[in-house]
C-alpha cells in the first residue's frame, strides 16, 4: 500500500471522526466554552489516535457500532494535553494559528482541556466501560508524570538516554498505546492481540518522536513549518545528540556541552558545528536506526492477526511516520 491510498483511507475515517465529534460535542451550552473547543479540536490535526482506535478495532471482525464514540475519547484527551501544553509553555502559535491561551486567556482555557478530559472519561465508560476508564487512567497518569519528569530534566544540562524515552513514553506514547488496545479490547480482543496492539502503539509513538527529532535537524522547513535547529536553538537535548554526546570524544563533547552552556543567539550561530558534530559520530543515522528497530518491534507482533487490509493500513503507517518529511 503507498502513501497515496493510505492517506485516502485514513481522511475517509478521519471526516466520519469529524462527524460524530460535531454531534456529540451539541451538548455543550457555553458559547464560549463551546468556542475555545471548536478552536482546539477543528484547527487541524490528522486524528491519528482516534483512527489508530478504528484500525486496532477491525482487525479482529468488524468493529462495534459504537468504535467511533469510543475513538473520539482520545482525540479529546490530545486535545485537552495540547491546550495544557500551551499554557505552560506560553505558546503563542499552534499549527500556524494563533493558541487558544493567546486568544481568549489561560483560565477558560484551563477549564476547556478540563471539560475535554472529562468529556473524555464520560464518553469512555459510556462505550467502553470499565477497561476504556483504566486504559484512559493510567494513560493520563503517565502523561501527567512525565510533564514532571520534562521539568525536573530542564534542571539539568545532560540528560540520559533513559531520562529522554522516559518522558518520551510517557508524554506521546502512552496515549497512542492506549487508544490501540481500547480499539482491540472493545471488539472483545484476547490479552494477546490486547498487548500487539499495546506494542505496537508505544513503539509507533516513540519512533515518531524520534523522527521529528531527526526532522529538526534535517527537515525542510517549508514542510516541517519549524526553522532548522529550533530545537537545539532552544538547548533541548533530542536523540540525535544524546547518541552523538555519549561517543564524543573528549574535546568534541566539550564543544558541544559549551554550546549547550550558551545562549539561544550563540547556539543559533554554532548550528553548523553541532550538526556537523552529530553527524561525525552518526548520532542521525543511530538515531533513525533506533526508530526503525521499534517499528520492526511494533510490526513483528501483528503477525498474530490474519492478512487483512486493517493490517496492511498499520503496517503502511508505520513506514509512513518512518520516512515522513514533516
Amino acid at each position: 500500500m503507498n502513501n497515496a491510498e493510505l492517506m485516502a483511507t485514513l481522511k475517509k475515517q478521519a471526516a466520519l471522526i469529524d462527524v460524530v465529534m460535531e454531534k456529540d460535542l451539541t451538548i455543550i451550552e457555553s458559547p464560549l466554552l463551546a468556542q475555545i473547543i471548536r478552536h482546539a479540536i477543528f484547527q487541524g490535526g490528522k486524528r491519528i489516535r482516534p483512527l489508530l482506535t478504528l484500525l486496532a478495532a477491525s482487525l479482529v471482525g468488524p468493529p462495534p457500532a459504537e468504535t467511533a464514540r469510543l475513538a473520539i475519547s482520545f482525540e479529546y484527551l490530545h486535545a485537552a494535553s495540547l491546550l495544557h501544553d500551551d499554557i505552560i509553555d506560553h505558546a503563542t502559535l499552534r499549527r500556524g494559528a494563533k493558541t487558544a491561551n493567546t486568544i481568549w486567556g489561560m483560565e477558560p482555557v484551563i477549564l476547556a482541556g478540563d471539560y475535554l478530559h472529562a468529556r473524555a472519561m464520560a464518553v469512555a465508560c459510556e462505550v467502553g466501560g470499565p477497561t476504556a476508564m483504566a486504559l484512559i487512567g493510567r494513560a493520563t497518569a503517565a502523561m501527567v508524570e512525565s510533564e514532571f519528569l520534562q521539568m525536573h530534566n530542564a534542571t539539568e544540562m545532560l540528560i540520559s538516554e533513559e531520562k529522554y524515552f522516559q518522558v518520551l513514553t510517557g508524554k506521546t506514547a502512552a496515549l497512542i498505546a492506549a487508544a490501540c488496545e481500547a480499539g482491540i479490547a472493545c471488539n472483545h480482543g484476547s490479552a494477546e492481540q490486547r498487548l500487539a496492539l499495546r506494542t505496537y502503539g508505544t513503539n509507533l509513538g516513540l519512533a515518531f518522536q524520534i523522527i521529528d527529532d531527526l526532522l529538526d535537524y534535517l527537515g525542510d522547513p517549508g514542510k516541517t513549518g519549524k526553522a532548522v535547529g529550533n530545537d537545539f536553538q532552544e538547548g533541548k537535548m533530542t536523540i540525535p545528540l544524546i547518541k552523538t554526546l555519549e561517543q564524543a570524544e573528549d574535546k568534541d563533547h566539550e564543544t558541544l556541552v559549551a554550546l549547550l552552556k550558551a545562549t539561544p543567539q550563540e547556539r543559533r550561530e554554532q548550528l553548523s558545528t553541532a550538526h556537523a558534530l552529530i553527524e561525525k559520530y552518526q548520532g542521525f543515522v543511530l538515531a533513525r536506526a533506533q526508530a526503525e528497530l521499534l517499528l520492526t518491534e511494533a510490526l513483528a507482533g501483528l503477525v498474530i492477526f490474519n492478512e487483512a487490509n486493517t493490517k496492511a493500513h498499520l503496517t503502511a503507517l508505520a513506514y509512513y511516520v518512518l520516512n515522513r518529511d514533516k
